[in-house]
């Protein structure tokens, strides 16, 4: 139990640490981690150490007392599913920037903005800087 509280802490301090780089892929990698270690979290919530399967028998009074819980497993798998989506979508994003602006570091692309009009709205892309 320990170790997995070990490896869901460090996933989590690894994660953060790395959404707040300004280098752009390191924040896809941070924010995937993040993802992974609420994942641990999550699945550590339905009891480790359970062995027996969450079916309970016809006419049986109450729970039995090892059973695995299966919502967090639903939820983690759910989970899984849709950070992988979400990183692959973050990944072909940050790949579409640096190719379409050069650039990687999350600062500098505020350069690529247009600029602010008199009444504070951005301006149009095709209007003279």
């Amino acid at each position: 139990m320990s170790a997995v509280v070990v490896a869901m802490f460090a996933m989590l301090a690894a994660g953060a640490y790395l959404a707040l780089s300004r280098d752009l892929l390191r924040c896809v990698v941070g924010l995937s981690l993040l993802g992974m270690g609420v994942n641990l979290l999550l699945l550590a919530s339905g009891r480790l150490g359970a062995t027996a399967p969450p079916l309970v028998e016809a006419g049986a009074l109450q729970l039995p007392a090892q059973a695995a819980n299966p919502l967090p497993q639903a939820l983690v798998l759910t989970a899984i599913v849709i950070g992988f989506a979400l990183t692959c979508f973050a990944l072909v994003l940050v790949l579409a920037v640096r190719l379409r602006v050069g650039l990687r570091d999350s600062d500098a692309l505020r350069l690529s903005e247009p600029g602010e009009g008199p009444d504070g709205k951005p301006l149009p892309l095709d209007a003279p800087p």
